[in-house]
């Protein structure tokens, strides 16, 4: 069964900006999402488990605030498996005890006016050998386990390939963050030079101004 979204609280509309998800002869499912989650707002999103099923759910903050925000895994019976508070970024590895549905929650409502950035990639199972007989008693060719170890340099490949595009993403957005910031600054710095240039001129101008002075002749 495909990965299920639903808002809790908040305003806006959900931005999916990246949603990748691949089944594999019904053996692993993985789903990796971007998304924008506003101030005020919760994310959740629902997946069918079966038990016994090896489950990881890995997630980063890219852009927003302080790049944290809250995160909660339950069970099908509402049980917390995870629970962490004003997370950067974080990985978590559990196994299904019972069938269901588990829920994994996303959560800015301590933020009052910066909405996040956040990307997650949930992966359900193990992923399925490259071989219909890779796992035989015999074992495999010379051609077969080079096939196999570049099917695992690659899925390594892929991995950091991620890593970096989410890197490369927090770093421009504190980049244009720290540039906005610089222009404000710069602004403020002309504006208070002006200021006192003026302030200056007038105060000079005041040292070298005519004064006139009333005499008073007081006669007998």
């Amino acid at each position: 069964m495909p990965l299920r979204a639903s808002r809790a609280a908040g305003p806006g509309s959900l931005w999916l900006v990246l949603a990748l998800a691949a089944c594999a002869a019904g053996l692993a499912r993985a789903s990796e999402i971007t998304f924008e989650l506003p101030d005020n707002a919760k994310q959740c999103f629902y997946e069918e488990i079966a038990q016994g099923t090896k489950c990881t759910l890995e997630f980063q903050v890219i852009t927003g605030g302080h790049y944290d925000v809250d995160c909660r895994l339950e069970d099908p019976d509402g049980i917390v498996l995870y629970k962490e508070m004003k997370k950067q970024y974080d990985s978590f590895t559990f196994t299904a005890s019972r069938n269901g549905t588990y829920k994994f929650c996303f959560s800015n409502e301590f933020s009052t006016f910066t909405h996040k950035t956040v990307y997650f990639d949930f992966q359900v199972g193990e992923d399925p050998p490259l071989f219909p007989s890779e796992n035989r008693v015999t074992a495999l060719t010379q051609m077969e386990s080079a096939c196999v170890s570049i099917h695992e340099a690659l899925k390594s490949v892929i991995d950091y390939q991620t890593h970096f595009r989410l890197r490369e993403a927090q770093g421009r957005s504190r980049a244009e963050d720290l540039n906005t910031r610089v222009a404000y600054w710069s602004i403020g710095e002309a504006v208070i030079l002006l200021v006192v240039s003026i302030g200056q001129v007038f105060l000079l101008k005041s040292f070298f101004s005519d004064k006139r002075t009333t005499t008073t002749r007081v006669g007998s």
